[in-house]
């Protein structure tokens, strides 16, 4: 029964994948077949910004998540809090990490 289940997984996940990409190769020979320009599927793409915006996320959500810890550990070192907090601050940082990186991307990308 658990092969059953992660075979329907795996193939889900695949399925949406190759329907994506084959989609998107039959679009883009379809404008390429009436004449389109092809630099209509670089609109927006610039060299290495992908990195960028991968990183930055990544180093915000890292910084929120140990903030998170810290502050957790904080709370119930100095107060009568118990170790419930503990994810609940580490999913808040970890979301306000993630804020302040999408907000610092579109900074970046900007300029």
């Amino acid at each position: 029964m658990e092969v059953a289940i992660m075979a329907i997984i795996f193939g889900s996940i695949f399925g949406v994948f190759y329907l994506f990409i084959s989609s998107r190769n039959k679009e883009r020979l379809a404008l390429i077949e009436k004449g389109a320009d092809a630099s209509i599927f670089n609109v927006g793409k610039r060299a290495g910004s992908s990195w960028k915006v991968i990183i930055i996320n990544l180093a915000f959500l890292s910084m929120g998540i140990g903030l998170g810890v810290f502050i957790a550990h904080l709370l119930v070192t100095y107060t009568s809090l118990d170790y419930e907090v503990f994810p609940a601050l580490i999913f808040f940082m970890a979301g306000v990490g993630l804020f302040i990186g999408y907000t610092q991307t579109k900074k970046a990308l900007d300029e």
